[in-house]
This record gives C-alpha cells, structure tokens and sequence, in this order.
C-alpha cells in the first residue's frame, strides 16, 4: 500500500464510530423523558404555579434539614417494616411492593375507622400499612411476592388476597380489584418474557435507572402511568421511578440497586409532595383549585388540575435540586461507570429565573453547559443529594406534620393506580 491509498481498517474504524455502516451504532443513552414532561406541564400550566423565591429558600432549608438528619439512602433500610437482607428474595418484595403502592388515603375523617393493618403490635396506614400486609403474609408463609404464586388463581384466590390485606377496621384497602388486577397482569408477563423474575429486568436494563423505568412502561401496563395535557402526552411513571429507586436506596447503589444514571429519576408525582411544597410556599394554587383541595372535592386522574399539580411539582423539586448542587456542589450525583477521561464530560444545567408580575409564575429559561466531573470510586460512590432523597425527606416531613396537626392544606383527592 503507497504512503496516497487510505488504510482500510482505519477507514473502517471511522466508519464504525460515525454509525455509517459496519455494524449498529452505539445506541443513545436511555431518557425517560420524564423531566422534559414536567417541564412542559409548568411551562404550560395555568392554575399552577412557582414561587421562585420561596423555592430557593426550601432548597437551603431542606439540605440544611436533611444534614441535620444525616439523611441518605441507610435510612431507607432502618425502618423497622423495610426487609433488611440483601439478596433477591428483597428484590421480589420491593417489585410486589411498588407494584401495589398506590392509593392509600381514606374517605373517613375519623383516623380510627380508616384502613389500617395489625402487624407486630402496631397498627400501622397508609404506604406503610401496605408494607405490614406483604411482611404479615409472608409470616404465614403466603408467598405474596411470587409472581408464579400471583397467576395461580387456584391458589392465590381473591379470598386469600383478602385475607392478606384484612384491615384491623371496616374499611378495606382501597382499590382492591385493581390491586388483584396488577398482581396478575405483572405475574403473567412476568412469566411470559422474564422466566418469572424480576431479576431479569433489572439484568436487562445494563445497570441504567432509565433503561429499567422505560422497560417498566413499555412492558406492565400497570406502570404506563402517563397522560395526555395540553395536546402532548406527558410522562410521569410514578411507581416504576420509585420502584427504581427502593432498589437504589436499599442496596445503597450496589448490586442490584446498582444504576450508573440515577440522577435521571425524579421526583414522583404523587399526592404528598405537591402538599408538602405548597406548605413551603414554593407552589401556589389558583383560588378555584386551592377551594376544591381545601373542601376535599375529588380530582380525575388526568384531569388538567391534577396533571397541573404533579408535574410542576417534578420541576419544583428539580428546581430545589438544580439549588442545592449550586450552592453545595459537593451534593453532585457522579457515575461509578465511567472509566475513561473523556467519558467524564457530564451534561448540567443551570436555571435563571424572572417572577412574572402579572400571575406570579415563575419562568425558567435553561442554560446548558459542560462541566468536567471527576469518577468516583468505591462503596456508596457518589450518594449524594439527588431528586430521589428530596422526595423522601419531602414526604417523611409531610407525614411527620400530618401526625402533629400541623397541615396548612389537605393533599389533593384523586384515585387511581399511579400513586
């Protein structure tokens, strides 16, 4: 070959790495879009809306909260209800357990007369209630977090669901058919694409928290938690973010909770978060949708307030987050993953904003820009302050308000399987 004629494994190199042939592409990094939902949701939203100087102090108040505390993902499993091993019979329970984590709030004012379940001489509502069910079951050696169990209707019959979710009151779970419904719709295709394991799908997703949460979406029915606003549809996933992240805090970001992306799961958009924000006076409700939380009138899951009220508060606990990291830099979330120097350049985004004196909105115009982050190794590398513990501490202080009376607003009534 003369010193003029291109070498053709060169050529063939360029060609690979260009996508031009030779083989796939490299395929894109996994997006749940969740975000970019939020964002138009908020850029479009009318009876919701930001302040953006009370969402900048609930920043500095939350990261100086959450140190105070000393808050992060050990938490989750010191929780006397969360199982404590860490192998894959803890994976099943986190699948079961999300996968029925929804609606729990009662239609009865009179706290003694609301679902509650009776388990090691407590009683106990809410999510947690849910929590004690699955661990009370499985004490009766009723593999409740079977999905081969689930789909054997001669077995797992609605008698004995209902016996695992008997309340210490009258008032049963709420939604109990859809929460059968579930339990058999993943059991089966479980069964049928992932030889029965949940395993399988965190496998699949190759260590991204994205990947998992669209593979959620697209393949359980019960997890496409999505609608349609303002002629797009818009993305919330609730349940599999969450999901994605019980696994994360759990195993402490090893193992199975493993996920070189983790940063890309927000806030999810439930009935606790918005309530909470609002009592930090970061969202503001118009007059007509403050008077029907306040008189506890019902919102359809889908309806334009409901989908007003959760997705701008993704971006508000995003904005919180955006804050916290410009303020205390050192809360960055870092991959574990990347191993060369140039795989280091991570994409950020910081947030101007301007009140708009007409309707208090707060706009938010983005900037992009590049910043070198530096790898970091080792156990419960890059543990930071992310989305994903803001939401907790969120609702942990909203919980805690709620048992002292200090509500300023009640949440937002809406029934359905996403949240």
């Amino acid at each position: 070959m003369s010193d003029d004629e291109a070498d053709p494994e060169l050529l063939e190199l360029l060609r690979k790495s260009l996508g031009l042939g030779g083989g796939p592409a490299t395929p894109p990094p996994a997006e749940t879009k969740v975000l970019e939902s939020a964002r138009y949701i908020f850029d479009n939203a009318v009876d919701v809306a930001l302040n953006m100087s009370k969402t900048k102090e609930a920043a500095e108040t939350i990261w100086r909260r959450m140190q105070e505390k000393e808050y992060s993902t050990k938490m989750w499993s010191e929780h006397e209800l969360h199982p404590k091993s860490k192998d894959e019979s803890t994976v099943d329970f986190i699948f079961t357990m999300d996968l029925l984590n929804f609606s729990f709030w009662s239609d009865t004012t009179d706290e003694s007369k609301r679902f509650a379940i009776e388990y090691r001489g407590r009683r106990w509502t809410g999510y947690w209630s849910l929590v004690a069910a699955l661990q009370r079951a499985l004490d009766e050696e009723i593999p409740i977090t079977s999905p081969d169990f689930w789909i054997n209707e001669d077995e797992c019959t609605e008698e004995l669901l209902r016996h695992v979710f008997r309340s210490v009151t009258y008032e049963e779970i709420p939604l109990f058919q859809e929460r059968v419904q579930c339990l058999r719709e993943a059991g089966r295709v479980l069964y049928e694409q992932f030889d029965s394991s949940f395993t399988n799908c965190i496998y699949d997703a190759n260590h991204s928290a994205a990947a998992l949460v669209n593979l959620l979406a697209e393949n359980f029915p019960c997890f496409r938690d999505e609608a349609v606003f303002e002629g797009r549809r818009v993305r919330f996933y609730k349940r599999a973010q969450i999901l994605v992240a019980d696994l994360w805090a759990c195993f402490e970001g090893e193992g199975y909770g493993d996920f070189h992306d983790i940063d890309k799961i927000t806030m999810f958009a439930d009935y606790r978060i918005p309530q909470m924000l609002h009592q930090l006076g970061c969202l503001m409700y118009s007059p007509p949708l403050e008077s029907h939380i306040r008189q506890l009138k019902p919102l359809p899951s889908g309806s334009t307030w409901e989908v007003e009220l959760r997705g701008t508060s993704i971006w508000c606990v995003e904005l919180i987050r955006q804050e916290i990291e410009r303020r205390h830099p050192e809360t960055k979330i870092i991959s574990t993953h990347d191993d060369k120097d140039d795989d280091d350049m991570k994409v950020d985004h910081e947030y101007s904003f301007d009140e708009e004196a007409e309707n208090g909105k707060v706009l938010a115009d983005m900037k992009t820009r590049k910043k070198r982050g530096k790898n970091v190794k080792g156990k419960n590398a890059g543990l930071g302050v992310n989305a994903i513990l803001i939401d907790f501490f969120l609702y942990d202080t909203m919980k805690e308000l709620e048992r002292e009376g200090q509500e300023t607003i009640p949440h937002h009534r809406t029934r359905s399987i996403w949240y």
